[in-house]
């Protein structure tokens, strides 16, 4: 198995666009999109991410399997999805790699929707959050929570307790 030493970094930039409405009440972001993501041009393209699932579960959906289907799950439940980074140094997939970062832009968002809470999808998007872009939240009266990560490196949580914990602060934001 090779190990990140024996890896290069690659420039990436994000290059597919947020899903949100107008409608939108919680944001969700990751840190970036893998590398399986990136291929497919939209977020949690890895099979073993339990994203998907995990958000079905709480909102009574089938599991979405084309892009249109997992726009609609999200837009339907006033859910918005992004991630913290535009562009950065990377290592594959590996969030521990991450270097070099430029934020995106939140007011993208925050100045088109009605997002009363950001739920941060691992500790990695959390902290790059707070690091570059807490400063978009500063006049906004939001709700800010770091959830564990739907990764399948995040082992520990089992998708069970993982879907839980997830629906309790989505289902108490949407309140």
């Amino acid at each position: 198995m090779e190990t990140e030493k024996n890896l290069e970094y690659t420039h990436v930039l994000h290059t597919f666009g947020p899903v949100y409405n107008a409608n939108s009440k919680i944001l969700i972001l990751g840190s970036l999109p893998s590398v399986k993501s990136r291929k497919q041009q939209f977020y949690y393209g890895h099979p073993q991410n339990r994203f998907w699932k995990v958000i079905a579960t709480i909102f009574e959906e089938n599991i979405p399997e084309t892009i249109e289907e997992k726009r609609t799950l999200l837009l339907k439940n006033q859910v918005a999805l992004w991630d913290v980074i535009e562009s950065c140094d990377i290592i594959g997939s590996s969030d521990s790699s991450i270097r070099n970062v430029k934020e995106n832009d939140m007011r993208v968002i925050l100045g088109q929707a009605k997002i009363e809470a950001i739920l941060l999808n691992g500790s990695k998007a959390y902290e790059l959050f707070i690091k570059y872009c807490q400063a978009y939240t500063k006049n906004e009266n939001l709700k800010l929570v770091k959830l564990p990560s739907t990764s399948p490196a995040n082992a520990t949580w089992t998708l069970d307790r993982l879907t839980q914990i997830w629906k309790n602060e989505i289902i108490a934001c949407l309140k």
